[in-house]
């Protein structure tokens, strides 16, 4: 028998080539007022912001714009942000970036109708009041932020990933259009390819998968797996973009609905210790931690290898799971992904991290139970390598 689910996802989604306008058409239905435009420096100086700030103004939507958000953002991003919502009477959020905007958004949006310091909401369903109104325009093919009842917050004190699950941090309406994420930098395609592709494998293992998390999962692997070394060759091959606008956002659905696992438990530490980028930190320690958790599922790991395109005819269960592992190293390679060793990880650190992983909010979702030492010799395998 199935078992009752609740299911979470934004209420209006629009996706593919041209979706940037169509969503306009849906802010404008709304007729909120002022809109506070949350998103980074570099897709201010790049166009992008530009190029949703003229649908705007093609529709006389009055609007101000927050763009101090980090790679990884943090407490003061978010405080920066409801001061400017604050002081310029502001109605409703409008993200533009990749997870980073969206991720700072929702915390904003939170603390508009939730009152209280960001710290107050680390854990599960800490808050009690939907946010703001939101519309999530999704410039990279990686988190998914704009789909997720997930969002991640750097306490730049604790020197710790917040990770706040809460469906009360849903985006109202969710906008991917691949014509927003052509010419990206190389590396941030890869990176953010591999985040996403992270998303959907973890999902599909996760001890909380289920029928639709799991039909989702593999249908984003697959894509992924089709577009991505060409996405990050061609950065100008809207139909390799168009798949990863596709496969980030399903991928995004399925696990916002089941969670993740250790890859992101042990990532969120790179990123708030060193400020590795989120998608570099998952892309280094995919496979490793794919590896370790092969004997939790063979056969669902058989399935990745299948529809990453990895012949399997011949192989025993064990031997077609491992191949999902080598399939993810090859693809990896091929974005180049760099090794855990070059960058400014230290080894000297690695308890510490390893305890801080452990106690991650995403660390109870892995197929397979970790403990300290267990992460420990992740960490230092994924090193060593």
């Amino acid at each position: 028998m199935l078992a009752m689910r609740k299911i979470y996802w934004p209420s209006v989604n629009i996706l593919g080539p041209g979706a940037l306008k169509e969503a306009e058409n849906e802010i404008k239905k709304m007729n909120l007022g002022r809109a506070l435009i949350v998103t980074d420096k570099v897709l201010s100086e790049n166009g992008v912001v530009e190029k949703v700030v003229q649908e705007l103004k093609n529709e006389s939507l009055d609007y101000v714009i927050y763009s101090d958000v980090n790679q990884n953002p943090t407490i003061k991003n978010v405080n920066d942000g409801l001061e400017a919502y604050k002081k310029n009477d502001c109605r409703y959020i409008i993200s533009v970036g990749g997870g980073s905007p969206q991720d700072t958004a929702k915390a904003i949006g939170i603390l508009v109708t939730n009152g209280g310091d960001i710290v107050d909401y680390e854990g599960v369903f800490k808050s009690k009041n939907r946010s703001v109104p939101i519309v999530a325009i999704n410039t990279t093919a990686g988190t998914a932020s704009e789909v997720t009842i997930n969002y991640v917050i750097t306490d730049e004190n604790r020197k710790i990933k917040m990770v706040m699950v809460d469906p009360n941090s849903l985006a109202t309406i969710a906008v991917n259009d691949p014509e927003l994420m052509l010419k990206k930098p190389t590396p941030l395609t890869a990176a953010t390819g591999m985040d996403a592709l992270t998303h959907a494998i973890e999902a599909y293992v996760t001890k909380g998968a289920y029928e639709l998390s799991d039909t989702l999962a593999l249908e984003a692997i697959k894509l992924i797996g089709e577009s991505l070394e060409e996405a990050v060759k061609n950065g100008d091959n809207l139909e390799a973009r168009s798949k990863m606008a596709w496969g980030s956002y399903i991928a995004g659905l399925s696990f916002s609905n089941c969670g993740l696992g250790i890859v992101h438990s042990l990532a969120h530490q790179l990123g708030s210790e060193y400020d590795i980028p989120h998608g570099v930190a998952n892309a280094i320690l995919l496979a490793d931690v794919m590896e370790y958790n092969l004997d939790s599922n063979y056969k669902k790991f058989a399935n990745i290898a299948k529809v990453l395109g990895r012949d399997i005819t011949n192989k025993t269960v064990e031997e077609a799971a491992m191949e999902s592992v080598l399939a993810v190293r090859e693809l990896s390679e091929k974005v180049n992904i760099p090794r855990l060793s070059e960058t400014s990880f230290k080894m000297e650190d690695i308890e510490k991290l390893s305890k801080q992983a452990h106690e991650d909010v995403c660390a109870g979702g892995n197929p397979k139970d970790a403990n300290i030492q267990d992460i420990v010799e992740i960490y230092t395998r994924v090193y060593k390598r």
